[in-house]
């Protein structure tokens, strides 16, 4: 079986994904007139403005830090490592190409989680690709079909590879033993996501702020206090990512397709884009235009791989770690980093980043899981059941090391990357036509506000009371 799911992942992340995700990112990004450059500083205007809550419902904000909760995790500094290790310093070339497309990406899929999502009846709403496959396209069996990957990768798999990285690197920091980590891990979780997505959102809201700029803060002072080293690190990156000189091929042995592989597959597992799980907290906010969330999604994944990345990476190659090996990998590769440039402390800071930065995405991977559960089946009692088996995988995967369950999440992350792909290229006239709304709005000097009877076509498609 192992054997298996390792050859059907290296199939689609070896090759197809890889092609689906770039082609889908470069033809979203000339459809849309290059937005993720073109409008990129209008991002930040509208920023501004999402922390307005319209009706008592889920803030712009709020529902940007929660799907930033879940793309910052352990594939920020873990994650990174991996890739640098697997697909030498060109795969940070290859994961900034993959966001830069991604952000298109996001913009798209977060848009139409706007426009077809749908009211809780208490202010707040609820959607996401399954939603958009059942009402923009009529197709509720794909919707189930993706809702049925999701569950099985992110709540239930990948919420166990978060919670392995913590105890772990909670038991390399302080001898702790990670069955204690992994019941304490699992009980704060069962706190907040008991309470549902409003209190996800609130927790996010305060965390995610917190722990990037605390992470930002730290890893730019280290980037600026080795100045001298960044053209260095800059040359090496770009000529590993293209087999220039003995960057790639000669002094580190890594080639092309390793880096381009390791780059998109590591950037993906990070920001996210294109998979599907993002629109689900894209669709909670209550905001007056559609298009305006899927400007702060497309924030979400620049601030995930360009930046946050970006500083793990610079930590790693500036310290030397990375070319003095010594067998040092993953987690261990980037604690070791911060532990050489700035002594003891360096290793247990890193065990605390990653100790906020899993549990917000193990927040909201359960919501995710939970807005899955309920579209295919609106039972609160399977709701409460489902709650309680995420918080026992929370306190299993911190025991156990189990390859196949992350073989099985990474190919039930690949099918449903595909599904929600196909649906969003099937949908993406409407994207187009809802982002030509908000921008001749915005050629007015006014705040875009989607009125839907505009748009015959679209209103007979959406739920009573969405919009």
């Amino acid at each position: 079986m192992k054997e298996f799911i390792d050859a059907a992942n290296q199939l689609m992340w070896g090759s197809l994904l890889i092609w689906l995700l770039l082609g889908a990112g470069v033809l979203f990004t000339v459809l849309s007139g290059f937005i993720q450059l073109r409008h990129f500083p209008h991002t930040f205007g509208v920023m501004k403005r999402s922390f307005r809550r319209e009706h008592g419902g889920i803030s712009s904000f709020e529902a940007y830090c929660t799907s930033l909760g879940a793309r910052v995790g352990t594939g920020n500094l873990a994650g990174v490592a991996v890739a640098l290790e697997l697909g030498g310093p060109g795969a940070i070339f290859w994961m900034w190409v993959t966001a830069m497309l991604g952000m298109a990406t996001s913009f798209f899929e977060s848009t139409l989680a706007q426009l077809f999502k749908v009211p809780n009846g208490d202010g707040s709403y609820r959607g996401g690709p399954a939603f958009y496959m059942q009402y923009g396209l009529g197709k509720r069996w794909m919707g189930i079909l993706f809702s049925i990957f999701l569950i099985v990768s992110y709540p239930l798999a990948f919420n166990g590879v978060q919670s392995n990285s913590m105890s772990a690197a909670v038991e390399e920091v302080t001898g702790i033993d990670t069955a204690w980590t992994g019941l304490l891990t699992a009980f704060l979780a069962g706190l907040v996501i008991f309470g549902g997505i409003r209190r996800i959102a609130r927790v996010a809201e305060i965390i995610v702020p917190f722990m990037a700029v605390a992470y930002l803060g730290t890893a730019l002072w280290l980037v600026f206090s080795h100045i001298e080293e960044l053209p260095r690190i800059v040359r090496l990156v770009i000529d590993s990512a293209f087999g220039i000189g003995q960057a790639a091929g000669g002094v580190l042995g890594y080639g092309i397709a390793q880096a381009l592989i390791n780059g998109v597959r590591r950037g993906l597992f990070s920001n996210e884009a294109g998979s599907g799980s993002a629109p689900i907290a894209a669709a909670t906010a209550d905001v007056r235009h559609p298009a305006s969330q899927g400007y702060v999604q497309m924030l979400g994944v620049f601030t995930d791989t360009i930046v946050i990345c970006s500083c793990t990476a610079a930590i790693i190659l500036v310290s030397g770690q990375f070319e003095a090996g010594g067998g040092v990998t993953g987690m261990a590769l980037t604690q070791a980093a911060m532990s050489a440039l700035v002594g003891d402390w360096g290793a247990a800071f890193m065990a605390i980043a990653l100790l906020f930065f899993a549990f917000t995405s193990i927040m909201a991977n359960t919501y995710y899981g939970e807005t899955s559960i309920a579209f295919i089946h609106p039972d609160k009692r399977l709701l409460t059941a489902y709650r309680c088996v995420v918080l026992v995988g929370i306190y299993t995967g911190s025991q156990l090391n189990l390859p196949l369950v992350w073989a099985m999440a990474d190919l039930a992350m690949a099918f449903m990357t595909i599904v929600n792909l196909v649906a969003v290229l099937a949908l993406s006239g409407l994207v187009i036509k809802v982002m030509r709304d908000y921008n001749a709005q915005l050629g007015y000097h006014v705040e875009p506000v989607f009125d839907v009877s505009r748009y015959p076509d679209i209103a007979r498609r959406l739920v009573r009371g969405s919009w």
